[in-house]
């Protein structure tokens, strides 16, 4: 068997709504008969209204509940199914008087999974819990430490189970938000809200019951309940859930109920009724009755943010175009309120993770959230995405790897470098090219003094000379200098 997750607390893991108390929006609040009493919002998994919520008390057979819930963890793993035949051990009545809720279930006798199951949670069987018990936990002290553990995995910090049905014993306590918490644990088996939802039950089993269906305890859904209350605890709406009364916890009711797509929790314990006041009315459920018209009238789901509506502009560097990026919420924030009271009284602060957005960017990137609050209370927050794919500027990336590049002390160094063998090379090459032509223009002087000494000579000789093979030479080379000077 597997174990389905409701669907709106899947969405509760883009939208974590904290409770909405009903001090934060001064409502009244309704009447209430019980020592102790929550309302919750089953979609969020948050308290409505609370009353001793967090107060330690005998829970009664609301106690079953996770002695079921540990039986469906045993199933979805694969250690039994509802097929599983279990044998009543010598110590199943253990602890049970004779007016303890029964359905007559004996030692020796055989039962599937299945009977045991709808005898504990329909009819309150206090026997066939004991013998899940036993058959999970290897004994019934063992199973009750299982029960303890799997509340403290739960969170319940006002829980302590002694034994396995919540027959009166000390030390054996809950309270009314811890046994919301298990319940709502429990919901989320599809085979649970099948058997609590049930009116009746025909046992595989003849032997129980004297052979005649067992019947459902919950006078909000079950006509022919307990006591011939006659239908007057019926209400519209309303679903499955677990009865509980023993002197020491009075009457005590776990159950849920749904209208207009709100729905919700309640649990009352300590209510006063037939057997402990010795009056008509049962008021563990005119209490639940109260708790859901208080708010189905005064109540209903509102969408405060809408994925389509934009929220702000942040800018990423690289990006195409301007930069800037528009961010929407992941998905619509719905929130129980109030009918009366206006969206205005939500306040939204809006969270950006990284001070430093770079593109590229793939549609759906979480950015930031939106959180939203009213009177300094915080309900909930919503993801802030991007809904397109934002591109990269290569022009912009070239320039920003340039600058990382060019910002790196090694590459500065290297560059001074150089830049200094440069400019020495240059320097060198200036210098040589100016004593070179210093050196060129000293020599064409120097010809030059030469061959004016030489004509002076010939001219103080009184004519033409005939030149020797040396001379001759050397006016060759003068030539040869005069053009290569005039060439360069």
């Amino acid at each position: 068997m597997k174990k389905i997750k409701i669907f709106p607390m899947i969405l509760l893991i883009c939208v974590l709504l904290s409770g909405i108390a009903p001090c934060a929006w001064a409502l009244d609040s309704p009447k209430l008969n019980g020592k102790a009493a929550i309302l919750v919002d089953l979609d969020s998994g948050k308290m409505l209204y609370g009353y001793n919520e967090d107060e330690q008390r005998a829970p009664a057979s609301m106690t079953k509940v996770m002695t079921v819930l540990l039986a469906l963890d045993a199933i979805d793993a694969g250690r039994c199914d509802l097929g599983t035949m279990v044998t009543a051990q010598e110590d199943c009545r253990a602890g049970m008087e004779e007016d303890s809720s029964s359905s007559g279930i004996l030692p020796g006798m055989e039962l599937s999974m299945r009977d045991l199951l709808y005898c504990a949670l329909l009819q309150s069987a206090n026997e066939a819990c004991n013998i899940i018990g036993r058959y999970l936990g290897g004994s019934v002290k063992g199973f009750v430490e299982q029960m303890n553990q799997k509340a403290e995995e739960l969170g319940c910090s006002n829980t302590h189970f002694v034994n396995t049905n919540g027959l009166p014993a000390e030390g054996h306590y809950s309270s009314a938000r811890d046994i919301a918490t298990i319940f709502s644990a429990a919901l989320e088996y599809p085979l649970f809200s099948e058997i609590i939802d049930s009116t009746s039950y025909q046992p595989e089993n003849s032997a129980i019951n004297e052979g005649m269906p067992i019947g459902n305890s919950n006078a909000l859904i079950n006509i022919t309940a307990t006591y011939s209350y006659n239908g007057r605890y019926l209400y519209e709406g309303a679903h499955g859930g677990k009865t509980g009364y023993t002197r020491a916890a009075g009457y005590c009711l776990v159950s849920s109920a749904e209208r207009d797509g709100v729905r919700v929790l309640s649990v009352v314990m300590g209510c006063d009724g037939p057997l402990n006041a010795d009056i008509e009315e049962c008021y563990s459920f005119v209490d639940a009755r109260a708790l859901y018209d208080w708010a189905f009238d005064g109540f209903s789901y509102r969408t405060v943010i809408s994925s389509t509506e934009p929220i702000t502009k942040v800018n990423v560097d690289m990006a195409e175009g301007d930069g800037m990026v528009m961010l929407y919420p992941a998905s619509d924030v719905r929130l129980l309120m109030p009918k009366d009271v206006s969206d205005d009284v939500i306040s939204r602060s809006t969270v950006i993770y990284d001070q430093r957005l770079v593109a590229p960017l793939a549609a759906g990137t979480v950015l930031g959230e939106i959180q939203l609050s009213a009177d300094g209370e915080s309900y909930g927050s919503v993801k802030l995405i991007t809904t397109s794919d934002v591109e990269l500027s290569r022009s912009a990336y070239l320039k920003e790897r340039l600058g990382e590049i060019f910002s790196k002390g090694w590459v500065i160094a290297l560059l001074i470098i150089v830049l200094a063998f440069v400019l020495i090379y240059t320097v060198l090459v200036v210098r040589y090219r100016r004593l070179r032509r210093r050196h060129l223009e000293e020599r064409r002087r120097a010809e030059q003094r030469r061959r004016a000494q030489r004509q002076r000579e010939r001219s103080e000789a009184g004519g033409y000379t005939t030149l020797d093979p040396s001379e001759r030479f050397d006016i060759g080379a003068d030539m040869s200098d005069y053009f290569d000077d005039r060439i360069r």
